[in-house]
């Protein structure tokens, strides 16, 4: 790991236009100033699959109880770990042990509800709204996501507290007051625009505009987590200053350029995709035609489970462009270390062990889609919010950090890579 720390632009590997030296872009003013070897981790989205992230956690809990990450990001159900995180009034250790409760003790009813009443009634709205053309629009209001995820809502207002009566996560100014942490975004997608939302809380913060994403600067509050969480057409959107706001995994083609943006030099991402081997991937997953269930397992994985690793394979490049260059003609650029960690097994397999778990009202539904017709129902991973599921998911976090010891703590150190 080098010392040289470059402005964020130009080391943003999905930038388009990464500024000049000396260039006035505001996105390198704020960094060049800053204090070298920020560390930051890049918590990406996937639904159930989060918990996977909470193993990783508990991990590093264990080897480096007062561990302190300078800038926390997070998208999707990343988002709610990377909150807590940032907001927690306790060591990293504490604010670990709180994420781990949270999990271990989630079911799906913390999510959305799930009785009958209220799942029957919002497929009827969306039959309605197909078969009247739209013609209903306040019954179509009423359909805004097949599900309500007002537990979701009165969850995190719990989790995050304290909160002010506008939703500000009061604990996350407290803690940059403190020093214990520089900056926090957290990502939504505003469906008005299509444009990438990365909402930014921190010090010393300059914004940055890019094709199709920009940061806003602001002070985070709970409705830009639900948002960011939202998974799309499931869960409704969230209104976020006056627009309407989605999962933020959606189009996020850069997911770790919030990070470089925000100054980090070390950077741990932890994406809750598996990469099958080359064996795997010639084995067909389902029998006949693909249910619907198998086409959305794609479509989920597309959208949110493949982008992390294109995005760390640019920046692996762009660092080895940098190593080859001599310290003085690096100019703005610098090395940013980069550690990506995923799971050792396909989450979407063993989704299907658990999916008895599920409620029977909800289960039936997914059945429907035909999620016991394929033998990955990856879909049904990111909805799988049963303690049983969550809780291995934990475990084999927690096994596959151990499996990278020695990456994670040469990281952890800044030890040259």
């Amino acid at each position: 790991m080098t010392a040289d720390a470059p402005t964020d632009p130009a080391a943003d590997p999905a930038s388009p236009e990464p500024g000049p030296r000396g260039s006035s872009d505001p996105g390198q003013r704020g960094v060049a100033a800053r204090s070298r070897g920020d560390l930051a981790i890049v918590l990406t989205g996937g639904g159930a699959r989060a918990a996977y992230q909470v193993g990783l956690l508990r991990w590093l809990a264990r080897r480096v109880p007062d561990l302190r990450f300078d800038v926390v990001t997070g998208v999707s159900a990343g988002a709610i770990n990377a909150s807590l995180l940032a907001a927690h009034p306790g060591t990293f250790a504490e604010a670990v042990g709180e994420l781990d409760r949270l999990w271990r003790g989630l079911t799906t009813e913390d999510v959305f509800r799930v009785d009958t009443r209220s799942l029957a009634g919002h497929v009827a709205h969306w039959g309605r709204r197909l078969v009247s053309g739209g013609a209903d629009e306040e019954r179509a209001r009423d359909g805004r996501g097949l599900v309500d995820t007002s537990p979701l809502d009165e969850l995190l207002h719990r989790t995050l507290a304290p909160i002010d009566a506008d939703g500000r996560i009061l604990g996350i100014a407290e803690n940059l007051e403190r020093g214990r942490l520089r900056a926090i975004g957290v990502t939504t997608l505003d469906y008005a625009t299509g444009q990438t939302i990365t909402w930014v809380q921190g010090s010393d913060v300059e914004p940055w505009v890019r094709a199709n994403r920009r940061s806003v600067e602001t002070t985070i509050r709970v409705r830009h987590v639900v948002a960011s969480a939202a998974l799309p057409l499931f869960f409704p959107a969230v209104q976020v200053d006056g627009g309407w706001h989605g999962d933020g995994g959606v189009r996020h083609t850069a997911p770790l350029s919030p990070a470089l943006h925000l100054g980090a030099d070390r950077i741990l991402a932890v994406s809750t995709r598996y990469v099958r081997t080359r064996a795997e991937e010639t084995v067909p997953e389902t029998v006949g035609y693909p249910p619907p269930a198998q086409i959305l397992g794609h479509l989920m994985k597309a959208v949110f489970l493949d982008v992390i690793d294109q995005d760390v394979r640019r920046l692996e490049l762009v660092n080895r462009v940098i190593d080859t260059l001599p310290p003085e003609e690096r100019g703005p650029l610098r090395h940013v270390d980069i550690l990506a960690l995923r799971p050792s097994v396909d989450l979407g397999r063993l989704a299907a062990d658990h999916e008895p778990t599920l409620p029977p009202v909800f289960r039936f539904l997914t059945r429907g889609l035909g999620t016991r017709e394929t033998r990955s129902p990856d879909f049904l991973s990111l909805l799988l919010f049963e303690p049983a599921y969550l809780a291995e998911l934990i475990a084999i976090g927690e096994r596959d950090a151990e499996a990278r010891a020695e990456e994670l703590e040469r990281l952890i150190a800044g030890a040259s890579s």
